[in-house]
C-alpha cells in the first residue's frame, strides 16, 4: 500500500505559511491590479519622485532633537592652572616651553622658517543657556596646527 502525507506548512521567501492559513490564496495571488477601471480612474499611480516624499523623515518640533542632543554633552569643571590646580613644576615648565615657543616665533620669518606644530588644549565655556551648566562649566577642545605667535603681552 502506498500512502502520500501534504506539507503541513509552505515555504514563502523563507516564512514558513501553515497550510490552512485563512488568506493563503490572497497571499498567492498578490496584489490588485487596477487597470481601466473606477479606482484608477480617481485614484491614478502616484510618480516614484512623488511618492518618495511620502516617507521622508518629518520633525514635528523645530530644534527639539537639536536640544535632546545638547543634553548628551558631558560638560566638566574649569581645571585651575594657577594655585593649587597645578603644582609648582609644572607652572615652571608650562612657561619655559612657552618661552621657547616665543623664541621660535619671535618675527614672521622665525616663524615660517620654523613652522612649529603645537597642540594646544583650551576650555570653551557652555554656551547653551538651556543647560545646567551655563556659565559654570564646559568643554575642553584641542587644536593642533602651526603657531606663528606667541604674544606674552595680548595673552594669545
Amino acid at each position: 500500500m502506498f500512502s502520500f502525507a501534504l506539507p503541513k506548512t509552505l515555504s514563502l521567501d523563507g516564512l514558513e505559511i501553515p497550510i490552512d492559513f485563512p488568506y493563503l490564496s490572497a497571499i498567492f495571488q498578490g496584489p490588485p491590479k487596477h487597470i481601466h477601471d473606477d479606482f484608477s480612474r480617481k485614484h491614478p499611480r502616484m510618480e516614484l519622485e512623488r511618492r518618495a516624499k511620502i516617507f521622508a523623515p518629518f520633525d514635528a518640533l523645530d530644534g527639539y532633537s537639536d536640544a535632546v542632543r545638547s543634553k548628551d554633552v558631558e560638560y566638566v569643571d574649569r581645571s585651575d592652572l594657577t594655585g593649587a590646580g597645578l603644582a609648582e613644576e609644572d607652572q615652571e615648565e608650562l612657561s619655559r616651553r612657552l618661552e621657547i615657543l616665543h623664541n621660535l616665533t619671535y618675527t614672521g620669518r622665525q616663524a615660517r622658517a620654523n613652522r612649529v606644530v603645537v597642540t594646544v588644549t583650551y576650555f570653551v565655556p557652555c554656551a547653551d543657556e538651556n543647560s545646567f551648566a551655563f556659565g559654570i562649566r564646559g568643554l575642553y577642545k584641542t587644536v593642533s596646527g602651526v603657531c606663528w605667535k606667541v604674544d606674552f603681552d595680548q595673552q594669545t
